[in-house]
């Protein structure tokens, strides 16, 4: 009886586990990370993102983990020094490492873009920037990370980048659908296009209705699966800091003096310019006859006069160039019809942020804040504004100049105006070229294969261990049982 009992209880408990289906369960993806250096005319940040493994259409889904903006002027600026280029990235890096498990951190890509401050460093002396580039990828390579170069971005690169960070951070590639539980790709109608202002150069992204004018301008991308061709420009010497510079130069050739008189600086305001700063700058044109020669200085002292600071201004652009055409920007550079909303980043944000200016506004309201801004004198400027001395006397020349860059280069009107939007992030995320760079190497990086394992549904299995443990303690009962009868 009691053998038969015990079989009885083993073919019940060999029942219970053929029932316990096995499945393959897949391990959640790893977190993979990558840094990037964005070395601009300026200054230089990092940028630390991460992704899972598993990627969605072979792009990763990437979020920014860390920004750190590194100490000092841009490393074009260390031109004359250039181990002080790498040694300035060492702050940042260090904590970079400190949100980046040890673990992980030797397989991390770890990339540096340099933008238009060093193409215009290239430009004036070569040599300099590869000791530059150099100093840069040896202190780089001194960290446990993957480091996989240090290199110079093209204008339209950094333009492209910059697209991609805006689209992606506004669900405009793909969009995750809680109702059919997938990714989906929104209309084309959602692509949004990118005004980018820096210290050097400014860039203009879009994507244009049809083909693009000239296949020199046009720039292919695959994302999420999808291909998307895009028109993208970048004019160098047409950032910010080179736009001061080359005013500043002009004002100085056509007024010959110690002390010349400045239209957009504030009334009250002086700077003194050595010349031989504007001969440093290819942007300047050292080489113009009409520039003295020596290291002597000049005084700018503000006027504050708005309509001769803007008359001053449109005289740096060549809008003649482009004659009747109305697919052309300036300096005969063709560009198709704007199409579709605009993202304006960088210089763009900063400077309509500080003078409180919207898309919401009218170009006549926004003419008239910006003339009202010029009008006022250093003094009052500085009582009301004792936190922002740094920029503040630049507010009037920048502002008139985006007008400028807006309206007659790159062609938007009083329709088209509201189109634009003025944003620094977009989902808690920086906007710049960064993280498009960083979403589109990870196409390059291949998707981490699902680890599989055999294993058995949680439930069914716990169910099954219970059933085990209630037969085996039931046998051995009934064995007790029928010992005790037995002897009995």
């Amino acid at each position: 009886s009691a053998i038969i009992g015990a079989l009885v209880t083993l073919s019940i408990i060999a029942l219970v586990l053929s029932l316990v289906r096995v499945e393959d369960v897949t391990l959640p993806p790893t977190v993979k990370y990558g840094m990037v250096f964005d070395a601009g005319s300026s200054h230089t940040s990092l940028f630390v993102y991460q992704w899972d493994s598993d990627k969605e259409n072979d792009t990763g889904v990437v979020s920014q983990t860390l920004s750190c903006d590194v100490q000092g002027q841009g490393i074009s600026s260390y031109a004359n020094n250039p181990p002080e280029a790498g040694n300035s990235l060492r702050e940042c890096l260090d904590k970079a490492l400190q949100v980046i498990p040890a673990e992980k951190q030797r397989n991390v890509p770890a990339y540096l873009g340099a933008t238009a401050g060093m193409r215009l460093l290239r430009e004036q002396n070569s040599s300099a920037t590869e000791q530059v580039l150099a100093e840069v990828a040896k202190t780089m390579q001194e960290y446990p990370v993957a480091f996989k170069g240090a290199r110079i971005l093209t204008g339209e690169e950094e333009g492209a980048y910059g697209w991609i960070t805006i689209n992606y951070l506004l669900d405009s590639f793909t969009k995750y659908s809680p109702k059919a539980h997938a990714w989906l790709r929104p209309e084309a109608a959602n692509i949004f296009g990118a005004l980018d202002l820096g210290g050097a150069s400014t860039q203009i992204t879009f994507m244009p209705e049809g083909s693009v004018l000239s296949q020199n301008e046009a720039s292919e991308l695959t994302l999420y699966g999808y291909s998307y061709k895009i028109y993208a420009h970048s004019y160098l010497c047409y950032g910010q800091d080179e736009m001061l510079k080359r005013l500043a130069k002009e004002l100085i050739v056509s007024f010959p003096s110690t002390q010349v008189q400045h239209p957009c600086y504030p009334k009250g305001y002086k700077e003194t310019v050595s010349l031989s700063s504007l001969r440093a700058s290819p942007c300047t044109d050292g080489s113009d006859p009409r520039l003295a020669l020596g290291d002597s200085a000049v005084t700018l002292e503000g006027r504050g006069n708005a309509s001769a600071c803007l008359a001053a201004l449109r005289s740096l652009c060549n809008f003649s160039a482009c004659g009747q055409s109305q697919d052309c920007a300036f300096h005969g550079v063709p560009q198709p019809p704007l199409r579709g909303q605009f993202i304006a980043f960088a210089g763009f944000y900063y400077t309509f942020n500080f003078l409180n200016l919207t898309r919401q506004q009218s170009l006549s309201e926004v003419n008239t804040t910006i003339f009202s801004f010029c009008r006022r004198n250093w003094t009052e400027l500085v009582q009301s504004f004792p936190k922002d001395l740094k920029y503040l006397h630049t507010y009037c020349s920048v502002a008139f100049y985006i007008l400028t860059l807006l309206l007659d280069g790159y062609k938007f009107n009083e329709h088209t105006w509201s189109n634009i939007h003025f944003s620094r992030q977009a989902a808690n995320t920086d906007i710049g070229w960064t993280l498009g760079f960083m979403l589109n190497l990870t196409n390059m990086i291949p998707a981490e294969a699902l680890q599989q394992v055999k294993g058995h549904q949680p439930g069914l299995w716990a169910g099954a261990i219970s059933f085990l443990v209630l037969a085996i303690v039931a046998g051995l009962v009934a064995a007790f049982l029928h010992c005790f009868w037995k002897t009995k």
